[in-house]
């Protein structure tokens, strides 16, 4: 085990020394090689955006272990949790409405078990949940997304409001996240189950980055043209590059947890 641990351990350390600059230019050329990797193994990148719901659905359900079998929710952030209600139920409105397909089930089953997290954490758990750690203010993200959708949203055939929604949902999803993060900051050691699942958010993330930009390069760009014109195609893109990169820090330092054999996930100051 030890010669398979040394060299991770070599490559961890050399680029934890290396300044951010380089840091930044590492996390993009992996980001591009894995993209290369899923373009010529993945035939229908439609399959990516199924792929990322999945996982999505998939850390929910690390997290009702977690707060069935542990029974508490402690390290979880019950903001974090309301904001993805929030985008799920925007999401899933402008589904029925917009484009029901089978994106709309799988929103409406992730939705239903995020709404019985929160009743959990405010409820049935209220005891374990960290509020004093659990400090991000939601009207931080919630406000600017707002006003953002008010100003670039879609430019389709459909009702303005229905369009307004949705480009709000979009832009929230990028940064739904943030509150976890801080709590995981403010706490610094986080236990498996909920470092199991933020990574699984960031998988999810990245595949969904991954579907967008491959269709975007499939089409040589006439997706971007089909979802309208103006600044709201290149935003769509940016929201998805957004939210990718929000986690991939934290990632990295989970795979090098794990790689270390260690249970518990220590982070450094400044990883949020």
């Amino acid at each position: 085990m030890r010669l398979h641990k040394r060299p991770i351990h070599a490559v961890s350390m050399w680029v934890r020394r290396q300044p951010p600059k380089v840091k930044a230019f590492l996390a993009v050329v992996s980001g591009m090689a894995a993209l290369v990797f899923l373009r010529f193994i993945v035939h229908d990148h439609d399959n990516l955006f199924v792929a990322a719901e999945s996982v999505h659905s998939i850390g929910i359900s690390v997290l009702i272990y977690k707060l069935t079998k542990e029974k508490t929710c402690a390290g979880l952030s019950l903001k974090s949790q309301e904001l993805t209600a929030i985008f799920l139920a925007v999401r899933l409105y402008c589904s029925f409405v917009m484009e029901y397909d089978i994106h709309t089930l799988l929103d409406l089953a992730t939705l239903a078990t995020t709404l019985w997290v929160i009743y959990m954490i405010r409820f049935k758990l209220k005891s374990s949940y960290m509020e004093d750690k659990d400090n991000f203010a939601i009207y931080y993200v919630v406000v600017p997304c707002a006003i953002l959708a008010l100003c670039i949203h879609p430019s389709t055939s459909h009702n303005l409001l229905n369009r307004i929604f949705w480009a709000f949902c979009v832009y929230l999803e990028a940064v739904s996240v943030l509150p976890q993060l801080q709590v995981m900051q403010n706490t610094k050691i986080v236990e498996p189950f909920t470092a199991h699942y933020v990574f699984a958010l960031g998988v999810a993330r990245f595949l969904s980055c991954a579907h967008w930009v491959l269709q975007v390069l499939d089409s040589r760009g006439h997706l971007l043209v089909a979802l309208g014109y103006g600044l709201w195609p290149s935003m769509v893109l940016l929201s998805e590059i957004v939210q990718t990169f929000i986690l991939a820090d934290f990632c990295y330092y989970y795979i090098k947890s794990v790689f270390g054999g260690q249970l518990v996930l220590r982070l450094p100051s400044g990883v949020v």
